[in-house]
């Protein structure tokens, strides 16, 4: 046994690796080294049986704390007598095996599911759905109507699977767990694989008389119309959960949840951008040179605005409060106008004279534009 080497060198990680740096490892070298996938390498078997002991020790922290202070001492008795130290009993080394080796068959290592788990209450699958919204609508919440199909209960049978007034039998082969344990001993130690019953199919009983109604499953499928409040202020690609209005769950288990994700068709007239409302209006030069009033449109509707004489294309005003409602509260956004100044085309001969007259007046010097000649092609 003296020529034994660290676990951690094994399986290639530092003394300070994480359980889940120490499974990768294993799970590593347990798939490079499997004895079916190299039949008659004696290095990859010596390998993977090392790796299993390594994995045995360091994957348990009791043992991997005792090897941590102890050395082989402090996990193997026999260590330095000459006697083996690895028994082959992998213990918790089973998940793993059933997840690697499955494509085996089952038959080496195998998984550790067991009767109370398997028939145990499992809560049902979650659904979604897709629900369009108008822009307004997302804005100030609204309540909806929506079409699903879902797995439901058995409402004949209560979800047992059963005619009524009658009961199902435990199944006599593997006593009501669903699932059936085998031992097999093999140069590595002895394995013990879990399978499904075959005589009850794994659920654990036996149905004499199958309920009319689902034929036996205990479950049926359903259409249901939901009516969903859409909370004020949601916004596009978020959800709304529904608890409990997924498919049923199994044996007893919870049902899953129904979420609901949100899509919010554009507005024409506002662009959003969290609780916060853009709208953009234009206005001659004129009016942002002199001042004026204009009407804005906000998501109560028009409301008036002053414009300050001399405003500047591109200024932006602030309206408080008017914007989004927050979802996690009932405080508002805001809206901001943002100006844009509009260039007057095709003016009257007057206009142009008013407007060099004000250019003059304001010592603005301007240069008619040159008309450039185009060349004839010879």
């Amino acid at each position: 046994m003296a020529d034994k080497r660290d676990y951690y060198e094994v399986l290639g990680v530092q003394k300070s690796a994480s359980e889940d740096e120490i499974k990768k490892a294993y799970r590593r070298i347990a798939k490079e080294c499997h004895p079916d996938l190299h039949p008659g390498d004696k290095d990859a078997e010596a390998r993977f049986k090392e790796a299993n002991e390594a994995y045995d020790i360091l994957s348990d922290p009791d043992k991997k704390a005792k090897y941590d202070q102890y050395g082989f001492a402090g996990v193997d008795p026999n260590y330095g007598a000459g006697g083996g130290g690895f028994t082959g009993d992998f213990g918790d080394l089973g998940d793993i095996f059933g997840d690697i080796f499955s494509a085996f068959g089952g038959g080496f290592g195998g998984s550790r599911s067991t009767g109370s788990s398997r028939n145990g209450p499992r809560r049902g699958e979650s659904l979604r759905v897709r629900l369009t919204l108008s822009f307004e609508e997302a804005v100030f919440g609204c309540k909806k109507d929506i079409n699903i199909t879902k797995i439901d209960q058995c409402p004949d049978c209560k979800g047992s699977g059963c005619q009524p007034g009658t009961t199902p039998e435990v199944c006599p082969d593997c006593k009501g767990s669903g699932v059936v344990r085998t031992q097999q001993r093999t140069a590595f130690g002895v394995f013990q694989s879990t399978n499904p019953c075959s005589k009850c199919g794994g659920t654990g009983k036996i149905i004499h008389s199958p309920c009319s109604r689902c034929r036996g499953n205990g479950m049926i499928r359903v259409q249901k119309t939901l009516n969903v409040t859409i909370p004020a202020g949601i916004d596009d690609g978020e959800s709304v959960s529904l608890q409990g209005q997924g498919n049923a769950g199994a044996n007893g288990g919870p049902a899953g949840d129904l979420l609901v994700q949100i899509q919010v068709r554009p507005s024409p007239t506002f662009e959003r951008e969290g609780t916060s409302i853009y709208v953009t209006k234009t206005l001659s030069f004129v009016q942002a040179a002199l001042g004026t009033e204009i009407e804005v449109p906000t998501l109560d509707g028009p409301v008036s605005l002053n414009i300050p004489a001399g405003t500047q294309t591109g200024s932006v005003f602030r309206l408080q409060g008017k914007g989004v409602p927050s979802i996690r509260g009932s405080l508002r956004g805001d809206q901001y106008v943002t100006i844009d100044l509009e260039t007057p085309k095709h003016l009257s001969a007057r206009q142009k004279e008013l407007l060099e007259e004000f250019a003059e007046l304001s010592g603005q010097k301007v240069e008619k534009p040159r008309i450039t000649k185009k060349k004839k092609k010879s």
